[in-house]
Parts: C-alpha cells; structure tokens; sequence
C-alpha cells in the first residue's frame, strides 16, 4: 500500500514536470513532442522498477516488423503500455477516445503528436473521415498506428472479445498488423494498488501478413493475444 501510494505520487508528479518543461514544445516540431513522450515511457519505466521492484522484459524483438508500413495491435490491461510502448515503436500513433483529447495539457499533447480520435458507437462526421485520416498518415508517415482492440483497460483474466475496430482499419489499410501481448494488469491494475516485486512481460508477437479476410483476421488475432497472456499469467 505505501510503496503503491510513493509510486503514484512521484509517477504522476514527473509526468507533470514533464509535461510542463515541453510546454514550448507546442511551438517546435512534432519530433520535439515525440521524444517528451519517449521520456514519459522511459519515467514510467524507472518509476516501476524503482519503486516497485518491477522486472521488465520484452520478448520477440525479432518478430517486430521491419522496412514495410503495419500497424499495432496491444492487449490493454494499465497505463503502462500507453507509455512504455512509444519506447519500444517508432512513436506510434494512439487511436484512441475522442474525450481524451478533452483533458487540459495532457489532450493538448495527444493532439501535437498526431493522436486520432473517434467516438465510439456513434455514426459522426468525424468518424466518417476516420479511415481517410488513417489511410493518409500510413502514406505520408514512417510511424505505426497502435490500437487497443479489447476497447479499453480490462483485467487481467478478462477475455472480452475484440472490438470490430481492429478488423476494419486491417481491411482498410491492406498492410501487416503486429500483435502484442502485455500482462501490466497483475502491477498496475486499472483499479486499486499497485503491486511490488513482480515482472511485466511485453510479448512482441509474429506478424499478422495482409490478405486475408477481416472475420478470419480478428478470430487469428484474438487468439494469439490471448495465448500468450495465458502463458504470461
């Protein structure tokens, strides 16, 4: 309980003094604000480790995709994966809950470094132009898109099917989706203490090529997501 209570405190005290040192980064070039967001997941990184004993590995370096455009797939258990994931990717872009982009700073942020945004559940204009946004930034970007295509932050033994999301922007897009697999819940669980002297394991999985049906798809990457969370759990 008061290693969890340090942990928040000086988590979210950095992110602040981070986020108000690339204030007048808002100014400069969007790789300014890039690399204040690989510092968050670098902190968030130092916080876990220091404060909490936490072991960190990555697995499946050699699966990520390399010199062709694809997109990120993420299980999502906790805020660490928001963060620590702009360390491991080329500072990918988040889709994520158009509220989000509401928060004063930290909105602004997300909407520096080339966030989309979309409602979900809502036929909008906004969402109407979703994938001609996305379809532009694959064509003119070298960063990947990361989706978390369980919908939101779940437990670690939720299984809740994927969202169609995922299948859409991969039918869409016609190019590879990297899958991830990250057991972040059993330290810092969407609700409640954080948890000490335990290991976070992000599993880089194969590559799902493009080519084949959206249905067969999101049925291929469900179950990939979730073996390898049973293993990790």
């Amino acid at each position: 309980m008061i290693k969890s209570s340090i942990f928040s405190i000086f988590f979210f005290t950095g992110i602040i003094i981070i986020s108000l040192i690339f204030l007048p980064a808002f100014f400069l070039p969007q790789k300014i604000v890039l690399f204040g967001g690989k510092l968050m997941g670098y902190w968030a990184s130092f916080c876990l480790k220091f404060f909490l004993s936490t072991k960190i590995i990555i697995k499946g370096k050699e699966n990520i995709v390399r010199d062709e455009k694809f997109f990120i797939a993420s299980s999502h258990q906790s805020m660490f994966e928001t963060f620590f994931l702009q360390t491991v990717f080329n500072s990918p872009v988040f889709i994520l809950k158009k509220e989000l982009l509401l928060i004063p700073i930290f909105g602004w942020y997300l909407k520096k470094i080339g966030s989309i945004s979309i409602k979900r559940n809502k036929v909008t204009k906004d969402n109407l132009g979703f994938f001609h946004d996305i379809s532009l930034l694959i064509a003119n970007s070298k960063r990947p898109i990361i989706i978390f295509p369980q919908g939101t932050r779940s437990l670690p033994n939720e299984r809740t099917p994927f969202k169609k999301g995922a299948s859409r922007i991969y039918e869409e897009l016609k190019i590879t989706c990297q899958p991830v697999a990250i057991n972040s819940g059993y330290v810092w669980p969407k609700k409640g203490i954080k948890h000490s002297n335990r290991t976070i394991t992000i599993s880089i999985l194969k590559p799902i090529n493009a080519g084949i049906s959206k249905n067969e798809f999101i049925k291929i990457l469900e179950n990939n997501i979730y073996s390898e969370l049973d293993l990790l759990n």
